[in-house]
């Protein structure tokens, strides 16, 4: 017969969950094992890497206490670059300020004066030893010169002394004549290779327009010929307008009108100097100026102190 069916009763479910149950706790106490198993690994394996981790934190300590001591160092080297730099600076700053003190204390006047006895002690010494000792002095003075040199000498006395009575104010004119000589003498020697290209281009130009011919002599000498009488110029000619100056010659003219400039308010300066009005200008014409003047004799010893404050700015 074959088996009878059995059925499943509360007391069969309960002992199948039972043994349902059973296995996972199984499972969970061995995965509670090998979890105690790593960890009792781990713990064994943790000794040797803790020194290494002690090591790390030994050079982490050590670092931060080297940096700080050299970047002091090179903070203070560099603060001693400094010094020296700045000491340098004051003594060249200090030997300049002394030079141009000296320099300004110092009389040129009175450098050339001194210079001028100088040479005329020791020509005086010289013609003194000369002639104890029975020789001609100006043979002997002659021996140092050339015969240029001496010919040079002689015509700037000769000039001179022609010159001598014509060095005071007599007119406008004979001053005009006297600044055209001096200008023309301190003139820059012309530019002849200039001269002679500018020239040429002009030629050049009147023949290409047909106003000038250009005719050889016998001679085989090349002579211009002006048809129309245009090239050569004359009185109504406004060719020159056409000049343009190199930059060289106007620095040249600008710095002539600067020098004539400085020298003009110098001379002013020094005859207000001369006159007592090198202060402030307080008069519009002769009149008033004499009538200040006048005004300053007898109230100046009591205006003093309230010109004073006007010139500091201070309340009266």
């Amino acid at each position: 017969m074959p088996p009878t069916k059995k059925r499943k009763t509360a007391s069969s479910a309960k002992t199948t969950a039972d043994t349902d149950t059973a296995a996972p706790t199984e499972s969970t106490e061995q995965m509670v094992d090998n979890s105690e198993e790593t960890s009792g690994a781990d713990s064994t394996e943790q000794p040797a890497t803790k020194p290494e981790r002690h090591e790390e934190g030994e050079s982490s300590t050590t670092t931060p206490t080297t940096n700080p001591a050299d970047k002091a160092k090179e903070r203070m080297a560099r603060f001693r670059a400094l010094q020296a730099r700045a000491k340098t600076s004051s003594d060249q700053n200090l030997q300049e300020a002394t030079k141009e003190s000296q320099r300004l204390a110092t009389d040129p006047t009175a450098l050339t004066a001194l210079h001028r006895r100088r040479d005329i002690a020791a020509h005086k010494l010289l013609k003194a030893e000369t002639e104890e000792g029975g020789e001609d002095f100006e043979r002997k003075r002659a021996w140092d010169w050339t015969a240029e040199e001496s010919e040079r000498w002689d015509r700037r006395l000769r000039k001179k002394a022609a010159h001598r009575d014509n060095n005071a104010f007599q007119d406008y004119r004979a001053e005009g004549v006297k600044v055209y000589k001096r200008q023309v003498r301190d003139m820059a020697a012309p530019d002849l290779e200039r001269y002679a290209r500018d020239k040429m281009a002009a030629i050049e130009r009147a023949a290409a327009s047909g106003g000038l011919d250009i005719v050889e002599t016998e001679d085989g000498e090349l002579v211009a010929v002006d048809r129309d009488g245009s090239f050569y110029s004359t009185a109504d000619s406004t060719a020159f307008v056409e000049n343009r100056p190199d930059r060289a010659a106007v620095d040249r003219l600008v710095s002539d009108l600067r020098k004539a400039e400085e020298v003009r308010m110098r001379k002013r300066r020094e005859r207000m100097a001369k006159n007592g009005d090198d202060g402030d200008v307080t008069y519009i014409n002769e009149k008033n100026k004499q009538f200040n003047q006048k005004l300053s004799r007898f109230y100046n010893k009591y205006t003093a102190d309230i010109r004073d404050s006007f010139e500091r700015g201070t309340a009266i």
